[in-house]
């Protein structure tokens, strides 16, 4: 397993303290006459129906606050709602949060400060604050609009691309696969300047056996996140793309002569948020405040041994 940069800058994580709103923030969202929080939830339903997420997830509204505001204003979205991220939420004056990976997934037994996942539903509580968890709703969204569409595009002409498996009641299904014809001459190195110039990130590569930079790639396949198990149901393919495998899980797919594109889990997420916010903004009218977290990141830093 390698590690593949463009440069030796892209292994230096600078992560800069979150800010409050500015005064002309401030004054925007003051402007804004908000929405329902259930006419909001509505518009995330379009576009991603629940029924669409796998059936063992935790999605939807996972928080509803006792004493609703009468209009959400502010819209908060994160990959992950850590401690951090929650108090970057409080100080923006967030009314809902959109995290990607649910907060509460495993039963909580008590609400205490004892645990860190607890503290967050209190905090939320406590401040009024809704959250909404979307996860593999939004990995099988449908028309072209899935989470996984958007990190194909990092590649050159994906329109062929399809699920990996397709369920057949929504016709929609998590992963994509594509292919290409050999006249196009891709080369894995372009690949993976491409997914790296794409996230602005570092990545690992775990190269086929046979592979090499130099290797022409006609058939790629992509699941955000943790792809392993949706993945190894893609056989004829030269390339890999997810966030996390297991140290077997690559030799396996190395020995298939699968190169296998790793860029930490949720570094294959967090630049949909990005992507959906002036969506999300232009469902609701322009009527709330969209806003990402400044200090969600990937939990996994790269430190490079200096010489």
């Amino acid at each position: 397993m390698i590690n593949f940069r463009l440069s030796r800058n892209l292994f230096t994580t600078v992560v800069l303290p979150f800010r409050q709103l500015s005064k002309m923030q401030q004054q925007n969202v003051e402007s804004k006459k908000g929405q329902p929080l259930k006419h909001i939830i509505k518009k995330l339903e379009n576009f991603a129906p629940l029924a669409f997420a796998e059936k063992w997830d935790n999605v939807g509204l996972l928080i509803e606050p006792y004493q609703q505001k009468d209009a959400i204003k502010t819209i908060f979205l994160t990959n992950d709602l850590t401690v951090n991220v929650m108090e970057e939420a409080v100080d923006k004056n967030a009314d809902l949060i959109i995290s990607y990976h649910p907060p509460i997934f495993a039963p909580l037994k008590r609400i205490s400060q004892n645990n860190w996942k607890a503290k967050i539903v209190s905090m939320c509580l406590a401040k009024g604050i809704a959250v909404y968890s979307p996860h593999t709703a939004w990995d099988c969204a449908p028309n072209g609009e899935s989470l996984n569409c958007w990190l194909s595009k990092a590649f050159k002409l994906t329109d062929n691309a399809k699920p990996i498996t397709i369920n057949p009641e929504t016709k929609t299904g998590p992963g994509l696969t594509w292919s290409y014809p050999s006249s196009l001459n891709y080369k894995l190195r372009e690949v993976i300047e491409d997914i790296q110039n794409y996230i602005g990130l570092p990545v690992h590569v775990a190269m086929g056996v046979s592979h090499s930079l130099d290797s022409v790639i006609q058939n790629m396949a992509c699941c955000a996140g943790s792809g392993a198990s949706l993945l190894k149901e893609v056989s004829n393919t030269d390339v890999y793309i997810t966030g996390e495998m297991s140290h077997h899980e690559l030799l396996d797919a190395q020995h298939r002569n699968i190169t296998v594109i790793l860029c930490n889990h949720s570094n294959t997420e967090r630049g949909f948020l990005k992507h959906f916010q002036p969506k999300l903004s232009n469902f609701l009218e322009s009527n709330c405040e969209v806003i990402v977290s400044e200090c969600d990141k990937d939990p996994l830093e790269t430190f490079v041994r200096k010489h």
